[in-house]
């Protein structure tokens, strides 16, 4: 068992209110009928668990959250950067703003959101609202 806990009726977003994609998809995602628990990475602080539990559910390494071609990061690191778990971690924890996109629990399955559309598309019709 993880420590972030997941909910059938519950959205759980990871996002930086800083970058003009993840406002957007926070307006949308809030938007929806669901529960929704939004986190702003620039505002409360991802453990390293978390971030490791977060790839862990979208099958990726920690590395493959981090954009390496934002200013930031190539400004900080440069390019083609080799580094173990812990350092990427502690990247994630220095430069939140550097994560590729927008992550998000929805029920028990977790997906990188790209757009505000892509959120749609992981969406069930509620059924049981439907006369």
């Amino acid at each position: 068992m993880g420590v972030i806990s997941t909910d059938e009726n519950e959205i759980k977003l990871y996002f930086h209110s800083e970058n003009s994609i993840g406002k957007q998809i926070h307006a949308y995602v809030s938007a929806s009928e669901k529960k929704v628990l939004a986190i702003d990475i620039s505002k409360t602080k991802v453990t390293g668990t978390q971030w490791t539990e977060l790839a862990e559910g979208l099958g990726l390494s920690i590395s493959d959250l981090i954009n390496k071609e934002h200013p930031d990061f190539v400004k900080n690191y440069g390019e083609n950067v080799d580094l173990e778990s812990e350092d990427w971690l502690k990247i994630l924890d220095k430069q939140p703003e550097v994560l590729t996109t927008p992550i998000a629990i929805i029920g028990h399955k977790y997906v990188q959101l790209t757009s505000p559309a892509d959120f749609v598309k992981y969406l069930e019709p509620d059924s049981k609202n439907v006369e």
